[in-house]
């Protein structure tokens, strides 16, 4: 009986099987192609033969298979191979060792693998389609960052240099330093997001800095910015022995969205709080408005591409994604909590880190 048969030659039937991928496959098989896509399906395939009902099962490794396989970056052709490999490994070993397969045995065979071979291109179709449109969310997130970073630093520019035009403040001050740093931002903007073409992955540029010296650089052009708005900015002393690993330019564009959305959603001549709280492991960088409270029923939600949930809708509704994206990237997380009746406070939670030596 060729259940026997299988049972019996289980290892060489894997060896042959294994050696038929390394020789095929590229990039080269990894343990978990051949745990699901050969031992299993062996297993299931057994049973199958010795009656029991193992359709579902079969279905189900397949799918397994199928899965491991796209995460390897597999083609479907792959996928197919795999399987096929499965029945040529059996008929050929049976061909060796002159023990012939019933002509109802062979259909049966075939029969399972033809239902694997569904699944799993079934699955990786599927996942398939999943990862592409998951890129295409990533690619328009990525883009939409841009635009909304350049639009961030244009209007900070745009601010400071009509302040210098009415003449109000000297050239030499601390607004024409403003305008300076925007424009250097936007350069270095632009510089970043032609290297994010090339950069897919992780964080590229990332350096230890003070938290203290990070506020700092900030407050200038917030202030501008709350100004313009009619908005108090109030931003907390730093202890000066706080340190993070971050990219520094994607940490910029978070607090700078999250102090933006709160001088656009705090209410008229109100105060906007920047501070930073540090424990033993754990570094806050808060952003406290006086909104009137949070009128969502779950404030994560606020964290989703393409979110809106005002009047106000002259952004993209990205500014927060984005913010989710970058404390992800930066190893940390951001998240809000609602102070009814007041405002809310939104915080970037990241991990801290030793002060640098001084050299």
């Amino acid at each position: 009986m060729l259940y026997e048969f299988i049972a019996v030659n289980r290892g060489d039937i894997i060896r042959r099987c294994r050696s038929k991928v390394a020789a095929r496959s590229i990039p080269p098989p990894t343990a978990a192609e051949i745990d699901h896509g050969v031992p299993v399906f062996l297993d299931q395939l057994g049973n199958a033969l010795r009656g029991h009902k193992a359709d579902m099962d079969i279905a189900e490794s397949a799918v397994l298979h199928a899965h491991d396989l796209l995460l390897q970056g597999f083609t479907i052709s792959q996928v197919v191979h795999d399987y096929g490999d499965v029945c040529q490994a059996i008929t050929e070993l049976a061909v060796d060792l002159d023990a012939p397969i019933s002509t109802d045995d062979f259909r049966l065979l075939n029969s399972c693998l033809d239902d694997a071979i569904a699944a799993a291109v079934t699955e990786y179709g599927r996942e398939r389609q999943q990862t592409r449109e998951n890129e295409s969310t990533r690619a328009n997130e990525r883009l939409g960052f841009f635009a909304h970073e350049l639009r961030n630093l244009l209007s900070t520019a745009t601010l400071a240099f009509e302040a210098l035009q009415r003449g109000n403040v000297g050239i030499t001050g601390s607004t024409a330093t403003v305008l300076d740093r925007s424009l250097t931002r936007l350069r270095a903007l632009v510089g970043r997001s032609l290297a994010e073409v090339r950069l897919t992955q992780g964080v590229r540029n990332t350096e230890t800095l003070l938290v203290s010296g990070f506020i700092d650089g900030l407050s200038p052009g917030a202030t501008l910015e709350a100004n313009a708005r009619d908005v108090r900015l109030v931003v907390m002393a730093v202890d000066r022995d706080v340190a993070i690993s971050v990219d520094r330019q994607i940490l910029e564009a978070m607090v700078w969205n999250l102090l933006q959305n709160a001088f656009k959603f705090t209410r008229p001549s109100t105060t906007v709080i920047l501070r930073v709280g540090a424990s033993a492991a754990r570094v806050l960088i808060e952003v406290e408005d006086e909104c009137g409270g949070l009128q969502v029923p779950a404030p994560g939600e606020l964290f989703r591409s393409f979110e809106q949930r005002s009047a106000d809708r002259t952004g993209l509704g990205l500014g927060l994604a984005f913010c989710r994206w970058g404390a992800e990237m930066n190893h940390g997380r951001v998240y809000t909590r609602n102070l009814p009746g007041k405002g809310c406070v939104f915080t970037v939670d990241l991990p801290r880190v030793a002060v640098p030596a001084v050299v």
